[in-house]
């Protein structure tokens, strides 16, 4: 369904330094400096799948998405999308894919919801039918009953963001490329819209391809994920292949009595005080229970609690691993 080959692009930059000086100076001499966004991505995404796209600031996730949505060309390289490449035959393949941009709205700022809702049924010549069964649809499992009358300006950042979802679609995509869509976004408002994307990947088959930096997204929608990194795809492959190769670490939280003991090799301690210690331990080279039996044998235990690293600092660890 998604075939990238070899996408390199290329941004020309304009640089200066600070200071009235330099800003008449740059009136008549602009420097330029080419930042490569993408350096030959290449991947494919198969029909029906959730894919988290993930990588720090600058990565490429964005400049990627915008050439999958046919709004950017690339220098080169090929992107086919449902036989279509985005740029050339963009009419034809804005009608199958859903965009959402956590940071820019496609909502009319000053206008009610529903009058955005039907602009964009206009724009992808909706028929009436169509509109009608899946404004009640959205409506019903958004919870955007109340707020579909209400300016967009009007609106908490929660309600504006699932209007953003509604809107991207109202006409059926095939493809819902979603870039940062829960940012800002409280607990409840984060879990609804979750449940929300599961719920169209499964009756649907929606094919979602998510970029965020919340890592309880991609853990709690997606199975594969591709690490972008300086413009290029540093790892693609399932979360669960990711757990299994950073999940050896475990956090052992432990409130003791005595002086604690010589730590082996895999265990570092972050921190000692005041019977209080939090110790960070290499499970492929000491079992949980090994570690535990020599603490009881030099102190007294009072209380200890085992858990394993969360998803964040695991693709912290990712990022550290790559250089990114």
């Amino acid at each position: 369904m998604i075939e990238l080959n070899k996408i390199t692009k290329t941004f020309r930059v304009a640089k200066r330094n600070a200071g009235l000086k330099e800003s008449v100076k740059a009136l008549f001499r602009k420097e330029y400096e080419e930042i490569r966004a993408l350096s030959e991505v290449s991947f494919t995404i198969g029909e029906g799948e959730m894919v988290g796209y993930i990588g720090p600031n600058g990565a490429g996730k964005s400049s990627t998405i915008k050439i999958m949505s046919g709004v950017l060309t690339p220098d080169a390289g090929q992107c086919i999308i449902n036989g279509r490449c985005p740029w050339k035959e963009r009419k034809a393949h804005v009608k199958e894919i859903g965009v959402v941009f956590g940071q820019r709205s496609q909502l009319w700022w000053d206008a009610p919801v529903l009058d955005s809702f039907e602009l964009i049924r206009d724009i992808y010549s909706v028929t009436p039918e169509t509109y009608q069964k899946n404004l009640k649809r959205l409506t019903e499992m958004l919870d955007i009953g109340e707020i579909r009358k209400t300016p967009v300006r009007q609106l908490s950042l929660g309600q504006r963001m699932r209007c953003e979802i509604a809107a991207s679609l109202l006409h059926d995509p095939k493809i819902l490329f979603l870039d940062e869509p829960t940012i800002g976004l409280d607990a409840v408002s984060k879990i609804a819209v979750r449940d929300f994307i599961k719920s169209i990947n499964r009756e649907k088959g929606t094919t979602v391809i998510l970029t965020t930096h919340d890592m309880q997204d991609i853990e709690a929608l997606t199975d594969r994920i591709l690490l972008i990194g300086k413009g290029k795809i540093l790892l693609d492959g399932s979360l669960e292949e990711l757990k299994g190769k950073y999940s050896g670490n475990k956090l052992i939280t432990v409130e003791y009595a005595g002086n604690l003991p010589a730590l082996p090799e895999n265990v570092a301690a972050l921190k000692n005080l005041d019977g209080h210690a939090e110790l960070m331990a290499d499970m492929s080279k000491m079992p949980v229970s090994g570690l535990i039996s020599l603490l009881s044998e030099a102190v007294e235990v009072k209380d200890i609690s085992v858990t394993g690293e969360s998803i964040d600092e695991m693709v912290v660890r990712l990022y550290k691993e790559f250089e990114i």
